[in-house]
């Protein structure tokens, strides 16, 4: 057992393995057997380091949630009008099609969340606050710079992610009369009618 954890591949290696799966195959392919075999582990030396299902899809989510932070990250960090960064806050938000592997995975989560623990209940919650309050700072650099109306920040992001949230679901499950550029068309128009000023 300790020859084997000495020789097991990186932890971030077996994350990528499992959105890489998910991906190419979608989350019901997604198996501790599955994985194991695509990273050189037995199912039981995987349920070793992740303890469950759960834990690993949960990690798997912490995982791809870092790296799209960073670049959340540095698409507000650019210079600019807030507003062309907020459009590409929300260009990122929103799933790119159908079983987006990202999207898949939330669902996932948030569904098995219903018997999570309070740990896995925290790490869910910290990874929707990364989202939320980059979006209030974003909001509140537009409205000191005359760019938005005065509203609430933290109300409006808040309502914003509400949408996003309702929409992007439609997306990733294939909804009918539903995708990616009709989300985008929607969350304009709400913007121009609710943030924007008057022209």
């Amino acid at each position: 057992m300790a020859g084997a954890r000495r020789n097991a591949p990186p932890r971030e290696e077996v994350l990528a393995a499992a959105m890489g799966m998910i991906a190419e195959r979608g989350l019901e392919k997604l198996t501790m057997a599955a994985l194991g075999t695509a990273v050189g582990m037995s199912s039981g030396h995987l349920l070793y380091y992740f303890h469950s299902k759960d834990e690993l899809l949960l990690q798997t989510l912490e995982w791809s949630e870092g790296r799209l932070g960073a670049e959340r990250g540095r698409l507000l960090a650019r210079p600019g009008p807030a507003r062309d960064r907020l459009d590409a806050y929300v260009d990122l938000y929103v799933p790119d099609g159908h079983r987006d592997p990202h999207w898949t995975l939330w669902l996932e989560v948030w569904n098995r969340s219903q018997n999570a623990d309070d740990d896995a209940r925290d790490r869910q919650a910290a990874i929707e606050l990364a989202w939320h309050r980059d979006l209030v700072a974003l909001l509140a650099e537009g409205i000191s710079r005359g760019e938005f109306r005065p509203v609430d920040p933290d109300r409006f992001g808040t309502r914003l992610r509400a949408l996003l949230d309702g929409l992007s679901l439609h997306v990733a499950i294939g909804l009918r009369g539903t995708d990616r550029t009709n989300v985008l068309t929607h969350v304009a128009e709400f913007l121009a009618q609710t943030l924007l000023p008057d022209p």
